[in-house]
């Protein structure tokens, strides 16, 4: 018989390998893993040492080996930002019942040596895959992000929250947690910026600051819009709905205004992108985005569509203005994403039109909503209803 152990060694020294392991190791006939795992294994355990660092040259050495206990090591825990979990995966396509043995987190090192809990943490890797720490920190709880490299290193990250506006965030960097030279720093994000840290380090990040408000239909009277067009509260209320918004969507907001619309989407979703041409406006988009804390919200000075060119690819799109562009928005909007979801507001008939007509074009049947809406304003003693412009509302999902 032949038994497969994946085994979480720790944080990246003997010390934390659980009395499980330890057990595990003394029993088995093969040992693989990188030579980094391998080398920080003491001389007691006598299984053969297969460096290996690909998963491929993980499976071959474990069907090279014919009976007895093939151990795999995993810097970590199992559980936790894992290559332990596709390897079980290819393992029991492979036919074999690998069992998996959790060890220690850099996380729980982390929260002991900072005395402490971290069940409150949210938890994400930028270890090798995107990590927006700019949404994670708005969603309101501390962030715990395990560091890699480039994009996802501790520069790099404390970079993005600056540029955010979050450069005064506090964030602790924990490096080689649990090894002799572990050295934990806390200091605002844009001090870390300029620092340099080994790769695989861990962070802690505060959350952002939040605005206490409830969406959608932030009150008109909270925004602040100087001789700038913005999109009433009645009709906002009504726009996420319209572009079916998921927590996950990156959006973008074209002809933005002042960003009433830019702002109630970043408080529900990832990411957005509003583009507006007016400084003016561009001015106000910035001015709302720190009021409510809408970190989140990037904000492009440009026309469209030239200024889509460089923005990530969307989920779902608002289309407040388009300065006459409308076909040239839309054709560049699709080309990004034939699946895109879609909203657009008009106030003309002749908008209104050209909306419907090119949505068609593209194979979209457009959603059509005609929006009225009316006020109380005080006469005398009595209350009198004052009617808004109505809006149109278009809106369609692609492919």
């Amino acid at each position: 018989m032949k038994r497969v152990v994946v085994i979480g060694v720790g944080c990246g020294t003997a010390a934390t390998l659980t009395l499980q392991a330890e057990r595990t190791l003394r029993e088995a006939e093969v040992l693989v893993g990188a030579p980094r795992l391998l080398d920080m294994l003491p001389g007691q355990y006598p299984g053969r040492r297969v460096p290996a660092l690909q998963r491929t040259e993980i499976l071959n050495a474990v069907t090279e080996q014919s009976s007895g206990t093939v151990c795999i090591l995993c810097s970590g825990d199992t559980g936790f930002y894992s290559v332990a979990e596709s390897l079980n995966r290819s393992l029991t396509d492979m036919g074999l019942s690998p069992e998996l043995q959790p060890g220690i987190s850099s996380i729980q090192a982390l929260s002991a040596a900072l005395g402490r809990p971290w069940q409150n943490w949210r938890l994400v890797s930028a270890h090798g895959r995107d990590c927006d720490l700019v949404y994670h920190v708005s969603q309101g709880s501390a962030v715990c992000v395990l560091a890699g490299t480039g994009k996802g290193g501790v520069q790099s990250l404390c970079a993005d929250l600056t540029k955010a506006g979050l450069g005064s965030l506090s964030v602790t960097v924990g490096e080689y947690l649990t090894c002799p030279q572990e050295r934990i720093v806390t200091a605002s994000a844009q001090e870390l910026a300029q620092q340099s840290f080994a790769p695989l380090s861990l962070l802690l990040v505060q959350a952002a600051p939040r605005a206490q408000v409830s969406v959608p239909g932030i009150p008109d009277a909270a925004f602040l819009r100087g001789s700038v067009p913005m999109t009433k509260q009645e009709i906002r209320c009504i726009i996420p709905s319209r572009l079916a918004l998921r927590r996950e969507d990156v959006c973008w907001d074209i002809g933005a205004g002042t960003g009433s619309v830019s702002v109630e989407l970043a408080l529900q979703c990832r990411a957005v992108w509003a583009v507006e041409q007016k400084e003016e406006a561009v001015a106000l988009i910035g001015q709302n985005r720190q009021r409510f804390c809408a970190w989140n919200l990037r904000t492009v000075c440009a026309k469209a569509p030239s200024a889509l060119e460089q923005l990530p690819d969307p989920d779902a799109v608002f289309i407040g203005g388009s300065g006459g562009h409308l076909e040239g928005i839309l054709s560049a909007v699709l080309s990004r994403n034939p699946a895109v979801r879609l909203c657009i507001s008009a106030v003309t008939l002749e908008t209104l039109h050209s909306a419907v007509t090119l949505l068609q074009a593209a194979g979209i049947s457009p959603e059509i909503s005609q929006i009225s809406a009316a006020r109380t304003r005080a006469a005398g003693a009595s209350h009198l209803l004052t009617a808004q412009n109505p809006v149109f509302l278009i809106s369609g999902a692609a492919g």
